[in-house]
């Protein structure tokens, strides 16, 4: 198919017209090497940024093409190749010394993973490459990504792990004609090799003790047979819910969750001194002493702010369990902040995004944006091998390599 072809495609309208994607890939297959070299041209014109033919100021310009032999899923096919004087260009679709073309499908995918909506992308695909897509037909390619969710949410986890994380993250999502929110549950686990791993996502209304241990329960169900250590906030029954999965775990209530909560009971005038003095407890040295500066902090503060000390004395033997081990361990497992990071990135990565309109579309857009972020985990968590031999010494045959 040559320029004339796609000239009338273009302006035919039928690319509008896509619906499935069969209708993506047959025209895909149609186009070939003029969809290529369409959005070659469109990246080099994105690059230089200036059109073909306009005068620019800039000392870079066009320098012809060279003929290039690529392999996609259509087959082998001979393509021109925008040069640039300056040789700065590095084209997206066909990389420079790759032989293969990057998916069209690919492309948007990516796009989507970094917070872009639909709509955004069409324009993307617009402005680039010169060819635009239905909202529609993008949808389609991105709702590729559900049967990867599904896979990855299933996936076999390793026996063991040292530290699971957990905690929710709220999304509004429209149900029913309202809008409502719902609760993303994400747990993260250190392995015996000492990398951080995302387990899964669930999502559900309302985050509840009851939700967490089902969510407990999948992660038996796909392998996982001991947790040395939780760590989680101080959600009512949350410890009970994982000791009914895993009785031998350690929990860990999150020390920020619960200074975040006491905080809630003070007036603003107090909030200073009140902290210095929580301050005190959880710096301890050790349980004895926390226990001695929990006392003090009693006997100041429960006449004016009761149910903010009440919840220490509460929930005191799940807050004091960092003071079991060494320091180096007691700095990861103290509070959730790891998955509060992870929150947070998910956050920057989802803000353009601020009604859901499915549920499909929440899980879609939340586990990219986790692929994402987990790229990067590419090294063990800081002194792994001392933290590592840590582990051995007090869980002994329970973290055996």
């Amino acid at each position: 198919m040559g320029k004339e072809l796609k000239k009338i495609i273009k302006e035919s309208g039928v690319l509008n017209e896509l619906k499935t994607q069969e209708d993506v890939s047959n025209l895909l297959k149609e186009l070939h090497s003029d969809l290529l070299e369409a959005m070659l041209s469109g990246e080099l014109e994105s690059h230089l940024g200036y059109p073909k033919n306009q005068k620019s100021d800039t000392t870079n310009a066009r320098n012809g093409s060279s003929s290039k032999k690529i392999k996609t899923e259509f087959g082998e096919s001979t393509i021109e190749v925008p040069r640039d004087r300056e040789g700065s260009f590095e084209p997206v679709i066909v990389p420079k010394h790759q032989s293969t073309a990057t998916p069209i499908e690919n492309i948007i995918i990516s796009l989507y993973a970094k917070g872009m909506s639909v709509s955004d992308i069409e324009q993307e695909l617009q402005d680039i490459y010169g060819y635009r897509l239905s909202t529609s037909a993008i949808s389609i390619i991105t709702d590729k990504v559900n049967q990867q969710v599904l896979d990855w949410q299933n996936r076999p986890l390793e026996s063991i792990y040292c530290i699971v994380w957990m905690d929710g993250i709220v999304f509004k999502v429209r149900q029913g004609g309202k809008v409502i929110n719902k609760t993303i549950y994400l747990a993260v686990g250190l392995n015996r090799e000492g990398y951080k791993e995302i387990l899964g996502m669930w999502l559900g209304q309302n985050e509840s003790a009851a939700f967490w241990q089902g969510v407990l329960t999948d992660l038996k169900a796909r392998g996982v047979e001991d947790i040395l250590i939780t760590v989680t906030d101080n959600l009512n029954g949350f410890t009970q819910a994982i000791t009914n999965v895993f009785p031998m775990a350690n929990t860990q209530i999150c020390v920020v969750h619960q200074i975040r909560n006491s905080c809630r009971y003070v007036v603003w005038k107090d909030k200073k001194e009140f902290t210095a003095d929580m301050k005190l407890i959880y710096n301890a040295t050790n349980r004895e002493v926390a226990k001695q500066e929990l006392q003090r902090f009693a006997q100041r503060w429960e006449e004016k702010y009761p149910y903010a000390v009440q919840s220490w004395k509460n929930n005191w033997e799940e807050l004091t369990v960092f003071f079991d081990f060494p320091l180096e361990i007691r700095k990861i497992i103290y509070t959730t902040n790891l998955i509060e990071n992870l929150n947070g990135k998910i956050r920057k990565y989802t803000k353009n995004k601020l009604v859901f309109p499915t549920d499909d579309a929440l899980k879609k857009s939340v586990y990219l944006s986790l692929m994402q972020i987990s790229r990067k985990w590419t090294q063990p968590i800081q002194n792994w091998g001392l933290i590592l031999n840590q582990f051995i010494t007090i869980f002994a045959k329970r973290v055996q390599l």
